[in-house]
């Protein structure tokens, strides 16, 4: 399996939050699976870190740290996402979840999210 962890997925595993579903967590943590983390993730997390709208259980400065030690794998964000995005339909206006959303079509991976506006897209969720 080949899972991008939306920023609030991401968020939750690395604080360990019980927001998390169960179900994520196991399909983050089953053996063999590939997760990935846009960069949009983390420009969206240091962004609301600065403005004081998010606090992580470690510094931001530490989330390098814990995506390696978690084995995950940051995912550049390409012209051909970019391209995607011109024609993504517009049920969902934030630009780090569209740019998210761009990613799984373009990489063919399942998006771990509890967003429901997701699910207005032809992507393959989990929750």
């Amino acid at each position: 399996m080949r899972n991008i962890l939306d920023t609030h997925t991401l968020i939750w595993f690395l604080n360990g939050d019980e927001q998390l579903s169960t179900k994520a967590k196991k399909a983050i943590e089953k053996s063999g699976t590939i997760n990935f983390v846009s960069i949009a993730s983390l420009w969206e997390m240091a962004i609301k870190t600065s403005l004081g709208k998010l606090e992580m259980k470690s510094n931001y400065s530490k989330v390098a740290e814990l995506l390696e030690d978690n084995g995950f794998q940051i995912l550049p964000i390409t012209f051909a996402d970019t391209l995607l995005l011109l024609s993504l339909p517009l049920h969902h206006k934030d630009p780090f979840d569209r740019i998210i959303i761009t990613q799984s079509i373009s990489n063919n991976l399942t998006i771990i999210t509890r967003d429901q506006y997701f699910s207005q897209y032809k992507i393959e969720q989990l929750w």
